[in-house]
């Protein structure tokens, strides 16, 4: 009986066993997949000539709630009426008319590529003049014009404004931008973009940074998925791809392409600065030598307190305006921050924090630790 009892015990500890391996081969197997980042080459480089086209076009919101352009003051847009209204069979009287129901606009588009004559994209209108709000209003067709000219697009439908306003003749109260809003599907295609010429059995991959070792790891794996001399870099921004002469199977060529994985490359150390706003961005890279950071503040406060001295009654004097200024200087404590060599993005900013400097100091403090050669990155000030 204990021999029995032993026999389906030891097959319980057996699998438990093996369910407990197999849980920690699959944990390892994901610590070690996730700790190797990979990019796929859609996602680090774009097909040279497969792009979308800006376009634009002027035009006139009709139907807004008085909320519309005020035409003395914008003229173009009583002009613009009388223009559509001559086409139309309309003939109006001298005269510029008070038009509160109409807006000029600009509308907005990116061509998609590879779009076809019939086939919709979303579009975006935008007041030129000065219409209080383009809610509810309706664009009239519109044109849609690109770079060389040609109209490739017309637009026209009702505006979605996300936006919401209301006034009276002493207080008003706005939510969002009611200037600007969107159609979605709102233009026609009329005119197909023609496609980039070029040799046919050759595509050129653009890598959206300027990278040899990008451009060398994207060669590599084309080179190991399709055979050896598919991909030649170019330079640090292109490489040339040879591909099927056959059209019917460059789209899956193309696919296949794109959904190559190559090992992540490591980006070069930036800091950005926006002088503006006062916003500073570090990338991961960025690292820092030995150095000491001391950071002291100075505040200078005068007040200027207006006084008036007045003469007594009989003495035939004059009131004299003066004025009592006080200055108040402020010295704010400064401690000596040390940083070691080598320290990574959180070591940087965790160092900073302690001097209890405020995004326009941080400005300067990262300026200073690059002049003197402690900063291990590329400085950009825009």
């Amino acid at each position: 009986m204990i021999a029995l009892s032993l026999i389906p015990l030891g097959h319980r500890v057996v699998r438990f066993i093996r369910k407990v391996g197999a849980f920690f081969f699959v944990a390892f197997t994901f610590l070690v997949g996730s700790a190797q980042a990979v990019e796929r080459i859609k996602e680090v480089a774009s097909i040279s000539g497969v792009r979308a086209n800006p376009l634009v076009g002027y035009g006139l919101v009709v139907g807004l709630d008085g909320t519309g352009d005020q035409t003395t003051q914008a003229p173009f847009t009583g002009q613009s009426v009388r223009s559509m209204l001559e086409t139309l069979g309309v003939s109006l009287p001298p005269g510029t008319a008070q038009l509160r129901n109409v807006a000029a606009v600009l509308v907005t588009a990116d061509l998609p590529p590879y779009v076809r004559p019939g086939q919709r994209m979303d579009i975006t209108i935008s007041s030129i003049g000065n219409a209080k709000s383009l809610r509810g209003g309706t664009l009239i067709m519109t044109p849609l014009r690109a770079a060389d000219g040609q109209i490739y697009a017309v637009a026209q439908g009702n505006i979605i404004v996300s936006g919401f306003g209301a006034s009276t003749s002493k207080a008003s109260t706005v939510v969002n931008h009611l200037s600007v809003g969107r159609i979605p599907d709102g233009a026609i295609i009329e005119r197909a973009v023609p496609p980039p010429s070029g040799p046919l059995d050759l595509v050129t991959l653009e890598l959206r940074r300027s990278d040899f070792a990008l451009a060398q790891a994207v060669t590599d794996a084309v080179n190991l998925a399709f055979g050896p001399d598919t991909a030649v870099p170019v330079d640090s921004r292109a490489v040339n791809v040879r591909t099927p002469a056959d059209p019917g199977r460059r789209v899956g060529f193309l696919a296949r392409l794109e959904a190559l994985q190559i090992g992540a490359t490591r980006d070069a150390a930036r800091v950005v600065v926006n002088a503006r706003t006062g916003s500073v961005v570090m990338n991961q890279t960025v690292t820092i030598e030995n150095c000491a950071i001391a950071h002291g503040g100075l505040t200078v406060k005068i007040n200027k307190e207006p006084l008036v001295s007045q003469p007594n009654a009989l003495s035939q004097g004059t009131t004299v305006e003066t004025s009592k200024d006080t200055i108040e200087i402020t010295q704010a404590e400064s401690a000596l921050t040390e940083v070691k060599a080598g320290a990574n993005l959180s070591d940087v900013v965790r160092a900073i924090n302690l001097l209890g400097a405020n995004p326009q100091d941080l400005i300067a403090i990262l300026q200073a630790m690059k002049m003197a050669g402690a900063l291990k990155a590329d400085l950009e000030v825009i």
